[in-house]
């Protein structure tokens, strides 16, 4: 059921009282017309009864003629059948007619009409129908006299009731096919009218459906689309209601759609850069090991080990980022599932740093804890974490220059520890900042051995934990810091 707005319901009942007044109109327009028809037709007999009364000795001094008084009143209705002739005494009784047996209703009739009417007052006059028990019709009268004395009057009934019912027949006829001819005007006046109410009440649907069918999502306009107009308060119309749901359906796909495209880009530019950070070792790789496949004989002993070192450290290069990109493609499709355990972060962090002392010493590089005691346990899955960690580690190593320090440090919070890794490298530009977790924007042959992969790894990682590593300002090297949420005190199981 489709509810009209406020305007268009005000619409309607404006209409409706249109077509109210109008109707009354016309029918105050059809009384008046029926009254001066009345009007007219009482001023144009005026002197009918005062002829009649003149016309013949309907009366004398022993009483009533009745003979001669059927004979003019009968001679009157056949000239003029739409006249009533009656005879009435000083008091309203009727004393003579030529109505058929039985079509008599009354004896008298009410003399205040006929004193108006003789006093001239405005007319149209209405006085009793003797034919009628209780019906009024327009008359005319006069009083008749006998020897210089008033005895009665003549009343004589303008519309008589042959004039009536032949009025009836015609009115009858007459109705039937204005009936027909008002059934047909108001079938098609009602036709055009629901035409265009169906018009108007279904625009708003019109307008939405072309806005549904010239949605288009992908039109290359890199804007989305404005946020819906709230609902007003106690707006109950459906169509507005569909309108505000499009509209936020639309702007929820359009963000959506966004998402999906920078995603797409993400993707596109992460298998650019590995193809070209692969494609360097490789070459490299099959430089040297063609060298030796082609001068095997000349080479020194010498020789020959320095190219199987350096064919073998650049296989170990594209090993690596195979390794890198096999774990980033099953954190990103679901593949891993966490193993929650309760453990120590101070000994898992000492464990890392034991790992990477060797590769310090080498670059001549310090490594520093920071680690409080009395540190609570944190609740993770132990070996994802040792994956952070080894990979936070291994780049700050390897960005870091020679004679520089690498430090690890820990902090209680109310629910959760934090971790901070801190180098003094040369940290990383302000234009490489956006994005840094979710694009492989480290990637590049600017940094051939880029842990570019290794943040992609470190972050979707913490997301499975709910966690979020986060880059910090920093005057020297780079700061990345993370939090791991405190293992749940589970209350110890009652002795039995």
């Amino acid at each position: 059921m489709i509810r009209l707005t406020l305007s268009q319901r005000l619409s309607l009942v404006f209409c409706a009282l249109l077509l109210i007044c109008c109707g009354a109109l016309a029918w105050l327009q059809m009384r008046s017309n029926r009254m001066h028809e009345q009007e007219t037709v009482q001023r144009l007999s005026r002197g009918l009864a005062e002829h009649i009364a003149r016309s013949g000795e309907l009366m004398d001094a022993r009483g009533i003629r009745d003979g001669e008084v059927r004979a003019l009143f009968g001679k009157l209705m056949s000239v003029n059948p739409s006249v009533e002739v009656y005879l009435l005494d000083d008091t309203g009784r009727i004393l003579g007619h030529d109505a058929p047996e039985g079509h008599l209703k009354r004896d008298g009739v009410d003399l205040a009409p006929v004193h108006a009417l003789l006093a001239g007052d405005t007319l149209p006059i209405f006085g009793d129908d003797p034919r009628s028990s209780s019906g009024r019709k327009v008359f005319n009268a006069a009083p008749l006299w006998v020897q210089g004395r008033q005895v009665g009057y003549i009343y004589v009934v303008l519309a008589g009731e042959q004039r009536e019912a032949l009025a009836a027949d015609i009115a009858a006829n007459t109705t039937l096919r204005n009936t027909l001819w008002s059934l047909a005007i108001v079938a098609i006046f009602g036709l055009l009218a629901g035409l265009i109410a169906f018009r108007w009440v279904t625009r708003p649907l019109r307008q939405l459906t072309r806005r549904i069918q010239s949605f288009d999502v992908d039109s290359g306009d890199p804007q989305l689309p404005l946020p819906p107009a709230p609902l007003r308060a106690g707006e109950r119309d459906e169509l507005s209601i569909l309108q505000h749901s499009f509209a936020h359906l639309g702007q929820r796909i359009g963000e959506q759609w966004q998402q999906l495209r920078q995603q797409d880009l993400q993707r596109r530019e992460l298998v650019a850069n590995l193809s070209h950070d692969l494609r360097t070792p490789l070459s490299s790789l099959h430089g040297y090991l063609e060298t030796l496949a082609l001068k095997d004989a000349s080479l020194s002993t010498d020789e020959r080990q320095r190219y199987l070192s350096i064919a073998l450290s650049q296989s170990h290069k594209v090993g690596r980022l195979a390794q890198a990109l096999f774990e980033l493609a099953r954190l990103e499709h679901g593949g891993v599932v966490l193993e929650l355990q309760t453990f120590s972060l101070p000994d898992l962090v000492q464990d890392v740093l034991q790992k990477f002392e060797l590769a310090a010493q080498s670059r001549q590089q310090r490594l520093d804890a920071e680690i409080p005691a009395g540190l609570p346990p944190v609740e993770a899955d132990l070996g994802l974490i040792e994956r952070v960690l080894t990979n936070l580690l291994d780049n700050a190593i390897r960005h870091t220059p020679a004679s520089g320090r690498i430090s690890v440090s820990l902090r209680a919070l109310d629910d959760a520890v934090m971790v901070r890794i801190a180098d003094t490298g040369p940290g990383i530009p302000l234009e490489r900042r956006d994005g840094l977790f979710n694009t492989p924007a480290a990637l590049g042959s600017q940094r051939p051995d880029s842990g570019g992969l290794g943040l992609l790894i470190v972050h979707r990682i913490l997301q499975l934990h709910h966690c979020q590593i986060r880059l910090l300002d920093s005057n020297e090297g780079a700061v990345f810091e993370f939090s791991l949420p405190l293992a749940v005190r589970r209350p110890a199981a009652s002795a039995s």
